[in-house]
């Protein structure tokens, strides 16, 4: 039996979870289609997704073509829940990107579509909404062409577009300009195709051309096009015949060694984790004992697949499946279950942008603060970005944000699921910091100031943009033991998060240049004196002073977010827009005509985008266009922002042993 496991994607109000419904009905799942309007769908099963209309949470539904088993992943459409998006990338074995007839290529299809595309995941493009009022077929797919994917090719035909009459006619091997169209867009990526059809056109069967477009499908080079409607349900049989057709399945060996990639975790009515798994190799029984990501195991307690309708419980679970995995009890997104090297996974973490905004959480009266922060960490373990601060010095709680619509999110959550009111503080934008130069320095073991039992030394120097944080090792292995040389990395790594300005430092290589411990002694005829042997504790407290004395003397460069945007108004009020970019920081590229209006494309800082959103309706007589998508981290141009420290600060270093000396007691450190 052979399993798909297919992401719906699309801007928001595209259609996507209208399409999931329609296509659950034809399969037979469901008996009705659900309204998103009425809150009456299957996948958003939120009460707040109900009364918003939105997709919020990825869902998982199952039906068949066929003996095709297709688990069909339903995503947020909005861009504050982009990662939602990102986690679902991981376990696809094909997308269907929706776009509107009427709208067409918006925002974030281009950022969905620029994913795919650099992912290499296979891809059918479906044209939504044929039969509303303004539909143009045409100039959609000349826009999907040009901002998109020009490996295109239209496999229907549309008539009636815009009448609720509109009915769509596959494209066949009896029409001369859709074998044509088949044979120029393939040979390019095919030279055998290509020979063979340069010797003898006549030698080059319809079928050959169908097996060789499933096949530059499947590597995500071709995309085809596909037109309907979710509401009435035209093209939809055309549709699911292209995912069967064209889609390659998840297969796996089902006795291989257990692997599977936990992308969603979810908490049932009494508390217990539930881990949602795409099942990579091996298979799963209830009772099994398995490790889950680095250092945690678990026992299997239930197992729910998704096989043909609703999850249903089942002794087992077997490689290219969906399930719901429980007794996990440590388990994280992102988690591998088994064997932590599993074949076949698309690496899709950091293909979107991270959060670019926070704010504080505020409770609701303050005295419900501890119940505040139980609440975040458990919505933290469902959305990792959400990104937990806890501010000791103001007793402050912060959050990772992708936009508003997350604030209003995380606020009606917290009032629905656990009862705790909150307001929040004026979003602020999240900025980075990356080293400018080489800086390096240690302290050695009873030699003052180094208070500790321990020798530390460290390198820090620029790496290439994107590269995150490297931590390498310039000493022996086993000079001293792994479990110190562990807590050096883990601290490096936390002590990161603030930097010289108060951001987290990324794009860096921490190199460990010196090490030295005391072994375990006794005094003569008396037991263990840890007074004279050193402890991970020890290498825990000194790395993060000699790790920011290093961060001095390389020097730290504030980067903040900045968006790519594209600008399309009346011609006549490019001149008006232009010296307002200007004043919000941004760099603007010569404006172009395209017809009557003119297109302003180039960079703004993400904190000034809301602003440009707003005032572009006065500015435009309510006719522009605005796209913006994350463009990467660039240089601060003026002041440079600060972040207030949340903990103790290894940069004051009297500050630091004070601190140090509270949470341990006992005698200060080189006292």
């Amino acid at each position: 039996m052979r399993t798909l496991n297919v992401g719906i994607l699309a801007h928001v109000d595209a259609g996507k979870t209208s399409l999931t419904e329609r296509l659950l009905h034809a399969a037979g799942v469901i008996d009705t289609v659900g309204s998103v309007d009425d809150g009456s769908t299957l996948t958003d099963s939120l009460a707040l997704e109900r009364r918003r209309g939105i997709t919020i949470k990825s869902a998982v539904a199952s039906f068949a073509i066929g003996d095709l088993t297709v688990n069909l992943l339903d995503t947020p459409g909005h861009p504050d829940f982009i990662a939602e998006v990102e986690r679902v990338l991981r376990v696809l074995d094909g997308a269907v990107l929706v776009v509107s007839a009427v709208e067409g290529v918006q925002a974030q299809t281009r950022v969905l579509m620029r994913t795919l595309r650099r992912l290499s995941l296979p891809t059918l493009v479906f044209v939504n909404k044929v039969d509303r009022r303004g539909a143009d077929t045409g100039r959609v797919l000349r826009s999907v062409a040009e901002r998109l994917t020009p490996a295109l090719i239209r496999t229907s035909d549309v008539h009636g577009e815009g009448t609720r009459d509109a009915s769509v006619v596959p494209r066949g091997a009896t029409e001369p300009g859709f074998v044509q169209g088949l044979v120029d867009l393939l040979a390019t990526g095919d030279d055998a195709l290509l020979a063979a059809y340069v010797a003898d056109e006549t030698t080059v069967s319809y079928d050959r051309l169908r097996t060789a477009l499933a096949e530059q499908t499947a590597r995500g080079v071709t995309h085809p096009v596909f037109f309907g409607s979710a509401i009435t349900g035209t093209g939809v049989a055309q549709l699911m015949a292209g995912m069967a057709e064209l889609l390659p399945g998840g297969e796996g060996d089902a006795a291989g060694p257990v692997s599977g990639t936990v992308f969603k975790v979810e908490r049932a009515p009494g508390g217990e984790k539930i881990a949602y798994v795409r099942m990579r190799s091996g298979t799963v029984r209830v009772r099994d004992r398995l490790p889950v990501g680095r250092s945690a195991w678990g026992r299997v307690t239930g197992i729910e697949v998704f096989d043909r309708g609703p999850a249903t419980r089942r002794g087992r679970v077997a490689a290219g499946q969906i399930a719901r995995l429980r007794g996990f009890g440590e388990v994280r997104i992102g988690d591998t279950i088994g064997d932590p090297t599993p074949s076949g996974e698309i690496a899709a973490a950091g293909h979107f942008a991270p959060p670019t905004l926070e704010t504080v959480v505020v409770p609701e009266p303050p005295s419900t603060s501890g119940a505040m922060h139980a609440a975040l960490t458990r919505l933290a373990e469902q959305d990792p970005l959400i990104d937990l601060r806890q501010d000791d010095r103001r007793g402050e709680v912060s959050v990772s944000l992708y936009g508003e619509v997350q604030k209003e999110v995380i606020q009606t959550t917290l009032a629905d699921d656990f009862g705790v009111a909150v307001t929040f503080r004026e979003t602020t934008t999240v900025c980075r910091e990356r080293p400018v130069g080489t800086g390096a320095a240690f302290e050695i073991i009873d030699k003052e100031p180094n208070p500790f039992l321990a020798t530390v030394g460290l390198r820090v120097e620029p790496a290439p943009d994107g590269a995150g944080v490297e931590f390498r090792l310039g000493v022996e292995l086993g000079s001293m033991p792994y479990a110190f040389m562990v807590a050096v990395e883990e601290t490096v790594r936390e002590t990161l998060r603030q930097g010289l300005h108060g951001w987290e430092v990324t794009d860096c290589v921490v190199t460990l240049t010196h090490s030295g411990y005391w072994p375990r002694q006794s005094h003569a005829h008396a037991v263990f004196d840890k007074g004279m042997s050193s402890t991970a504790g020890d290498f825990r407290n000194l790395t993060p002073l000699v790790l920011m004395a290093a961060l001095r003397r390389a020097g730290t460069q504030v980067l903040e977010p900045m968006h790519h945007f594209r600008l399309d108004a009346p011609a006549d009020a490019i001149g008006v827009l232009v010296p307002v970019l200007g004043r919000l920081g941004a760099a603007t590229l010569t404006p172009v005509r395209a017809g009557r209006d003119g297109v302003l494309e180039g960079r703004i800082p993400a904190a000034r985008v809301r602003e440009l959103q707003r005032r572009l309706p006065s500015l435009t007589r309510g006719e522009g266009v605005l796209e913006a998508a994350f463009d990467g981290y660039h240089p601060v141009m003026g002041a440079v922002p600060t972040r207030p420290r949340t903990d103790h600060d290894p940069l004051d270093r009297k500050e630091y042993l004070l601190k140090v000396l509270r949470r341990v007691g006992g005698r200060a450190p080189g006292a």
